[in-house]
């Protein structure tokens, strides 16, 4: 594969992060090359946990119901202390939703699925294995990069560089960037085994089991008959020691008999992890932004880790997408790329506090938060108001309060799940054919308006703003549920009342990556071109006044 001079976007880091970002922009039509260092798809488990906003994500591409065949769906997960039970948890979760609260695969596949996704696009993408980016410079209308293929040097001009290249992110470097933040002395072993198990899919967790005393060790299944086993090491242990099959596999079998697991096993993958809490104070530096572990790096304690990557490239792909439809009409305001640094610096810092009490838990990290663990694990023995405290709180949609996305609410008295910056709930609705529909399987795509039994002059407005729009790459789609309007969608469930506390006249304008941008008691049609004119400018440029 020869490299082109020139690409609209360079996406360094093929991991599940960038192939996701990739297939994303793709969708809209941006071509970009992506750059991978490695020669294939990452060995070992890896991140394992994908989170139902990470499965809504990738099913924006068409990745997800690869990854759902694939992958071990849970709900929940057990905690013990030494060899007693201390706390049984319970994601939110119905049979009516779209995914599970989590699935556990290996991150292998998540990559081999994003990337089967981005070849059945039709935009213009490319990824070139075992290419590294060695050198950066920021240009004022793009970036110069330079790469090493077989220790040949390449130079090429990208518009726009997305860095997803890890935790060691060689763009990072380039630039002088550091992560900045907390890193945690205690140590994991990572092992991945094959043996055959018919036990329930959950989270484990063991605090000095007899097993291993002294140690915490962590248990997930995973697809293909693999047990992924995280274990604490003591401090004073040698690293090089720890991660040795000799040491490595007398405890994990010493554990399989204590649970009674019984089946022939093998070893697949060995490594050794600590936690950190660390991030750029900005995701965006000129032509330059960073996604993924390149931009932080999150405990996986909680499995916000990938999931967080994840997020990020859901957020990017449709702002990059607008930002260069702008350009290309001679518009370039920066208030998109500059909203998903600030939204996205915002949510780390969210994560990195969940995380930093759940690894201040899971790996004490001096002796006064291990007397605080000890005490908790003894007294939830027997008084069950403290098991709580065990509870490794798991990922979930974080909200962009104080985005300068957010548009003013006009509806302030509604429940706040629904309320500016905060993540669309889902729904199951019924179309005028009476199929079923998910709200989420509409994003990923254009601008969503979602209206509660309007009347029919508000109706017959809300299709003339989507009518004015067809022309656009990713036209506004509405959505309205009840009322005299033809063509009215169904909510057998109740969910739009319930989750949304939605009334008769109620509208919500929602962005292509789920979250809601504004909201309004009674849509008014000014309100609503003023709201959608930036990102469709057909809008602005129309004469014909609608009248919601």
């Amino acid at each position: 594969m020869t490299l082109p001079a020139h690409v609209p976007v360079l996406i360094v880091g093929g991991g599940p992060v960038g192939l996701t970002l990739a297939a994303l922009l793709a969708h809209y039509g941006i071509a970009s090359l992506t750059l991978e260092a490695d020669d294939g798809y990452c060995d070992g488990s890896r991140a394992i946990c994908i989170s139902r906003r990470s499965q809504e994500i990738l099913g924006w591409i068409g990745a997800d119901a690869a990854l759902n065949a694939t992958g071990l769906p849970w709900t929940g997960g057990r905690s013990y202390y030494r060899d007693r039970e201390v706390l049984h948890f319970e994601m939110p979760h119905d049979p009516l939703q779209r995914f599970a609260p989590m699935v556990n695969i290996q991150q292998y596949f998540v990559e081999e699925y994003a990337h089967q996704a981005l070849q059945r696009q039709p935009g213009p993408a490319a990824l070139h294995w075992s290419a590294r980016a060695v050198g950066v410079r920021s240009t004022a209308d793009g970036v110069q990069v330079d790469v090493d293929i077989a220790g040949h040097r390449h130079a090429l001009r990208a518009d726009w560089l997305v860095a997803c290249d890890g935790g060691r992110s060689s763009v990072r470097e380039a630039l002088g960037l550091k992560l900045e933040g907390m890193q945690y002395e205690g140590r994991y072993v990572i092992v991945d085994i094959e043996q055959a198990s018919h036990r329930p899919v959950e989270r484990l967790a063991w605090f000095d089991p007899p097993s291993n005393p002294g140690s915490t060790l962590l248990m997930h299944r995973q697809p293909g008959n693999v047990w992924r086993v995280d274990y604490q090491i003591r401090d004073d242990e040698d690293a090089a020691d720890a991660v040795a099959p000799g040491n490595v596999l007398p405890r994990v079998q010493s554990h399989l008999d204590m649970i009674g697991e019984t089946a022939p096993w093998k070893p697949l993958w060995i490594s050794l992890y600590n936690a950190k809490c660390l991030t750029l104070e900005r995701y965006r530096h000129g032509r330059v932004l960073f996604a993924g572990d390149a931009a932080h790096l999150v405990p996986i304690f909680g499995v916000r880790g990938l999931n967080s990557g994840l997020d990020d490239a859901g957020n990017l792909a449709w702002k990059l997408a607008w930002k260069l439809a702008w350009v290309l009409r001679g518009q370039a305001p920066d208030s998109l790329l500059d909203s998903y640094s600030d939204e996205r610096v915002h949510a780390t810092r969210q994560n990195l506090a969940y995380g930093a009490k759940s690894t201040e838990f899971m790996a004490p990290p001096d002796f006064g938060f291990r007397l605080m663990r000890e005490a908790a694990l003894r007294l939830a023995l027997s008084d069950e108001r403290v098991r709580p405290l065990i509870n490794p709180r798991q990922s979930a949609p974080l909200s962009y309060e104080g985005s300068p996305l957010n548009l003013a609410d006009d509806a302030a008295a509604q429940p706040l799940a629904a309320a500016p910056g905060q993540p669309a709930p889902d729904l199951l609705l019924a179309d005028a054919d009476a199929v079923p529909r998910y709200l989420s399987a509409c994003f990923g795509q254009g601008f969503v308006l979602l209206a509660c039994a309007p009347d029919a002059a508000m109706a017959a407005g809300l299709q003339r703003l989507a009518a004015a729009t067809r022309q656009a790459p990713d036209p506004l789609v509405t959505i309205v549920v009840g009322g005299p309007a033809p063509g009215a969608w169904s909510d057998p469930h109740g969910h739009l009342h319930e989750r949304f506390g939605a009334q008769p006249g109620t509208a919500w304008l929602l962005r292509p990556d789920g979250y809601v941008m504004g909201r309004w008691a009674m849509p008014d049609a000014t309100a609503l071109r003023a709201a959608l004119a930036p990102y469709y400018p057909m809008l602005e440029s129309s004469r014909q006044e609608t009248q919601p």
